[in-house]
């Protein structure tokens, strides 16, 4: 993983009853008290209603000030964004890929420009998935071969994994119990694109720091890794509990 501050991967949800538990954690790792938050969303046309929904969460969960920045749909992420007064970063939820490629041309300096300034990182939902390495941004089909529901498929067909911002070691997928994800992970793994995998229920995070990932929130946290002989490994870890972050 690169850089020394913890990693957040949300998989999406909005329950108010889980925002301490979710984000609070997040709000405490950054270094100010009241921590002014960049909240980036890919705009497809209600950025700032969304935004407002993120605001809400944050706010509920602990003092901040969300500061929002609405992207156009097709426009990339510069990181001077990143300004000097800002203590924490969220990348939002919305289309996978669009969110891959609005920071496609930032997966170096991005990594580097957190990693020296010590600013932690949340991703929810899309957020959490191009924070990966090699990122699952969606697809339903693997050989046209249904393995997870067309609703999760993030207007994709075949099952694409592209290039992400590595600060995770391992792919990650979201809305895991929601929209039957899960599944889609285990194809990728057991098919050799990853050697790690982790999917994530909503209202639920796992923090990743210092060789671990520990779970926090409402839901689950779903472990795939290769299964001797073939296919995968699956294991789920509830609130409270951890496991290795190695790739």
């Amino acid at each position: 993983m690169n850089g020394s501050s913890d990693v957040f991967l949300i998989g999406g949800g909005r329950d108010a009853s889980a925002a301490g538990a979710v984000y609070g954690p997040f709000l405490r790792a950054a270094s100010a008290a009241v921590p002014r938050v960049l909240c980036v969303l890919v705009d497809e046309g209600d950025g700032a209603g969304l935004f407002a929904r993120y605001d809400a969460l944050l706010r509920e969960a602990g003092d901040c000030v969300p500061v929002p920045l609405l992207l156009p749909l097709g426009e990339p992420f510069e990181p001077g964004a990143l300004a000097a007064d800002v203590d924490a970063l969220l990348v939002c939820g919305g289309l996978t890929p669009a969110y891959q490629e609005a920071f496609a041309g930032s997966l170096d300096a991005l990594p580097a420009l957190l990693a020296g300034r010590g600013v932690p990182y949340a991703g929810y939902s899309a957020g959490a998935v191009i924070a990966a390495r090699d990122a699952v941004v969606g697809g339903w089909l693997a050989d046209g071969v249904a393995v997870c529901p067309p609703d999760s498929a993030e207007d994709l067909e075949e099952i694409e994994v592209r290039p992400g911002l590595g600060l995770v070691p391992f792919g990650v997928d979201v809305h895991a119990a929601q929209w039957g994800t899960l599944a889609r992970l285990a194809e990728v793994v057991a098919g050799g694109r990853l050697a790690h995998g982790v999917t994530v229920d909503e209202n639920t995070v796992v923090r990743v720091g210092g060789g671990r990932a520990r779970v926090a929130g409402l839901g689950r946290a779903h472990s795939v890794r290769p299964a001797p002989g073939g296919g995968a490994l699956v294991r789920s870890y509830g609130a409270g509990e951890s496991f290795s972050a190695d790739g």
